[in-house]
C-alpha cells in the first residue's frame, strides 16, 4: 500500500505520538508511508524519529489559519506526486473532503481521537468546523476511532455505523516500563523523601482535564494522610495555570504541590509516581493512563471515555466532578493495590500494544482496498478490530 498520513504538525501530543508509531510500524511491514504535515519544524524529536526509521515527511508550508488557497494547491500537488492508495487524516478530516472529487481512486480514512465534545468551550471556527465534519462524514470511505466512546458519540452525530472501526491506541511497552533507576532520579530531582507518596496528574493544562477537582480531592486527602506530595505535569495557557496556582494557595496545598511543567521524559515521570489520577470530564482513549499502567503505576480515573474499560480492575473509577469520591478512591489505592505492578503492566502488554495497533490498522486498510465494490466494505473487520475483550471486571468506587 501507498499511505499518506495528514496531520497539522509533529510536536508533542498523544495523537502525534500515535501517528509516528503507526507510520513506523506500517513502514516496517513493507508499505510505502509518507507523513504530510501542515507545519514543519526541523529538528523536532518526532520528526527525527520518523526520518531515522526511513519514513518520508512532506511539508505543506502552511503560513497560518487563513492561508487556504496556497495550502490547498500545495496539498493537491503532493497528492498528485505521491498517488496514495490511502489518505489517512489525523485531526484534519474536513480538508480531505475537498480532495475526494479530484482523487477518486484514493480511499479517504478519517481518524476519531476524541469522545464527546463540549462545543461551548470552543471558538466559533472550531464549532463551525465540527458541525461541517459531522455533516460531511458520509464522504469518508472509512473511519477509525481510537475509543468506543468516540465511536458511539460520532455515530450519534451522524457518522455511518457501518464505516466506523474501533482500533485502540498502541503503547510502546519497551519505552514505557518499570524503571527503578529513573524513579530514584526524578524523585530526587523533585526533592521527594523516601517516606513520601507521590500522586500525579499528567496532561495539558486545559479545563477539560478538570484540575480543580483533582486539587480539591488532594486537599481532602492531605487532611487525612501524612507524607503526601502532588505533582502537576503539563503545559498550558498562563492564565489557566495561574488560576490553578491560586486554587492551591486557597486550599493550603502550596507546600505539597510540585509544578514540573511539560516534560519529554515521560517514562521516568510515570515511574516516579505512586499513583496517577485522571480527573477529566471528557476523554477518548487516554494515553496517559495506558502509559502509566505500562510502567506498573495504578490509576484512578473519572468514568469518561474508555478509561474504565482501559483499566479493568487494576484501578479505581469515579464519577467526574466529585472530589470526595476521587479522594476516597485515591486513599483506597494508596492503602492497598488490587493488582501488582506486573499485573497492571500486563494488561497493556497483552491488549494495547503498538504491534496490535499496527496489525489491526493494516488489516482495516487492506480490507478497504480489497472490497472497493462491497457495501459496506469494512463489515468483515468490525469484530476483529472493535477492541480487546474485557478480561477484568471494572473497578468502581
Amino acid at each position: 500500500m501507498r499511505i499518506c498520513f495528514l496531520i497539522r504538525e509533529l510536536t508533542h501530543g498523544g495523537a502525534e505520538r500515535q501517528l509516528v508509531a503507526l507510520a513506523k510500524g506500517l513502514h516496517a511491514r513493507g508499505h510505502d508511508v509518507t507523513v504530510v504535515v501542515y507545519y514543519y519544524y526541523s529538528g523536532e524529536p518526532l520528526e527525527n524519529e520518523l526520518l531515522e526509521a526511513g519514513v518520508r515527511i512532506r511539508s505543506l508550508q502552511k503560513r497560518g489559519r487563513w492561508d487556504l488557497l496556497a495550502f490547498l494547491f500545495q496539498l493537491g500537488r503532493v497528492m498528485r506526486e505521491e498517488r496514495p492508495d490511502i489518505l489517512h487524516s489525523y485531526l484534519t478530516d474536513l480538508v480531505t473532503v475537498i480532495l475526494k472529487p479530484w482523487f477518486p481512486s484514493t480511499k479517504i480514512v478519517w481518524g476519531i481521537r476524541s469522545s464527546s465534545m463540549d462545543l461551548s468551550l470552543c471558538d466559533w471556527l472550531t464549532r463551525v468546523s465540527c458541525k461541517l465534519t459531522f455533516r460531511l462524514s458520509r464522504f469518508a470511505d472509512a473511519v477509525i476511532a481510537n475509543s468506543r466512546a468516540g465511536r458511539d458519540y460520532h455515530i450519534a452525530q451522524g457518522y455511518s455505523r457501518e464505516k466506523v472501526v474501533v482500533i485502540p491506541n498502541g503503547i510502546d511497552t519497551q519505552r514505557f516500563r518499570p524503571d527503578p533507576e529513573a524513579r530514584r532520579h526524578v524523585r530526587s530531582e523533585w526533592g521527594i523523601q523516601d517516606k513520601e507518596q507521590v500522586i500525579g496528574i499528567v496532561g495539558w493544562l486545559r479545563p477539560m482535564k478538570d484540575h480543580p477537582t483533582f486539587f480539591q480531592a488532594a486537599s481532602l486527602l492531605a487532611q487525612k494522610r501524612n507524607h503526601l506530595r502532588f505533582v502537576c505535569v503539563g503545559a498550558g495557557a498562563p492564565e489557566y495555570r495561574e488560576s490553578l496556582h491560586r486554587l492551591t494557595r486557597s486550599l493550603k496545598l502550596t507546600d505539597h504541590v510540585i509544578w514540573p511543567g511539560g516534560r519529554s521524559d515521560m517514562p521516568a515521570v510515570f515511574n516516579a509516581l505512586d499513583l496517577l489520577v485522571s480527573s477529566s470530564i471528557t476523554e477518548g482513549f487516554s494515553n496517559v493512563i495506558a502509559e502509566a499502567m505500562a510502567c506498573g503505576v495504578p490509576c484512578v480515573a473519572t468514568d469518561v471515555g474508555d478509561s474504565a474499560w482501559l483499566m479493568g480492575n487494576t484501578g479505581e473509577v469515579v464519577p467526574p466532578h466529585e472530589p470526595v469520591a476521587l479522594a476516597n478512591a485515591m486513599g483506597k489505592l494508596l492503602a492497598r493495590r488490587p493488582r501488582t505492578a506486573i499485573q497492571i503492566r500486563q494488561r497493556i502488554v497483552e491488549q494495547f500494544s503498538v504491534e496490535k495497533l499496527v496489525a489491526d490498522t493494516e488489516q482495516t486498510l487492506l480490507t478497504l482496498l480489497d472490497n472497493t465494490k462491497s457495501d459496506p466494505p469494512l463489515r468483515a473487520v468490525q469484530a476483529a478490530c472493535s477492541g480487546a475483550p474485557e478480561k477484568f471486571p471494572v473497578g468502581r468506587n
